[in-house]
């Protein structure tokens, strides 16, 4: 099973349907080759939840006589397929219901929890990469495990529309696990909406700080602008066509776009080849304003040949 589901019960890490330790399941990257790949949700998701249960929607494999749900994170991700060398998926999940405060708070429990597992997994099988991909507040789970964890522990974080502040992120990347990992901040002017919310709702570590939505400056990171046109015909350079933005606002499309979760998996699977300085030649130098695509009339169009042929 290339699948396994953990997960956190307050700062602790639990099998989900199983009162087995995480760790006897986990024995199995002993064997296995291919790189772990940790997969974590944002805020509404409830593990257990028969609504709002995420193993039941993004991060469930697709099942034989089962309609699609959702845009399922494993196979997009390259896991389910039958590969010896698919590696190790990880469908971490914790409790992002309730008011916005008390997810993030969850949130950051949850990051000592996904710390345990990722030390252990470091420990038994030290030559294998382990990598994480979260989208909204789950970022703020691979950013509390940072600050618990070795060097090279994580080695790439990929966060999705990271709903987290800057001088946070940016005080996770100075540790010593921190130092040694690779950050891509994923974002969209689609999500200008929600880091405002954001913002209005969780006060920041420090006054005049803004969300990632703006940007990180720091020597191992590079920010992604999804919505950009000159960005997406960058990277659709090196794992084929990403879809251009089909919205003013979305908190979703970041993976549910087509292409998205194709480019992170060859993120994940061969960092070799695509380097941060890699990423971020061809790219602007800077996001756009806060509002620019909210406000921009008409709704932009990108016209882009390469993506009409992969249609």
């Amino acid at each position: 099973m290339p699948l396994i589901r953990i997960n956190a019960q307050g700062d602790r890490p639990a099998l989900q349907g199983s009162p087995q330790a995480p760790s006897n399941v986990l024995a199995r990257a002993q064997t296995g080759t291919g790189p772990v790949i940790v997969m974590t949700h944002g805020c509404k998701y409830q593990p257990g939840n028969v609504r709002h249960c995420p193993h039941e929607n993004i991060f469930a494999l697709p099942r034989p006589g089962k309609s699609r749900r959702a845009c399922q994170w494993p196979q997009e991700l390259g896991f389910g397929q039958g590969n010896a060398d698919e590696g190790l998926a990880i469908a971490f999940g914790w409790d992002g219901r309730g008011g916005l405060w008390q997810a993030q708070r969850r949130a950051v429990e949850a990051g000592r929890a996904l710390a345990e597992i990722v030390a252990h997994l470091r420990q038994i099988a030290p030559d294998r990469p382990v990598h994480f991909i979260g989208h909204s507040m789950g970022i703020e789970v691979a950013l509390e495990a940072l600050h618990h964890l070795p060097p090279g522990a994580l080695s790439r974080i990929i966060s999705l529309t990271g709903a987290a502040y800057r001088r946070r992120a940016l005080a996770a990347l100075d540790t010593a696990a921190g130092q040694a990992a690779a950050f891509i901040n994923v974002t969209s002017r689609e999500n200008d909406l929600f880091d405002f919310m954001y913002e209005c709702l969780i006060a920041p570590p420090e006054r005049g700080d803004r969300a990632l939505g703006f940007g990180l400056d720091a020597l191992n990171a590079v920010t992604l602008q999804l919505d950009c046109r000159h960005t997406l015909e960058h990277i659709s350079r090196f794992a084929g066509p990403v879809g251009g933005p089909e919205h003013r606002v979305c908190h979703w499309s970041s993976y549910r776009r087509p292409g998205a979760l194709r480019f992170y998996n060859a993120l994940l699977r061969a960092p070799e080849g695509f380097d941060l300085s890699l990423l971020r030649t061809g790219m602007p130098q800077a996001v756009a304003p806060r509002w620019s695509r909210l406000l921009s009339l008409p709704l932009p169009q990108l016209s882009l040949p390469f993506l009409q042929k992969a249609s």
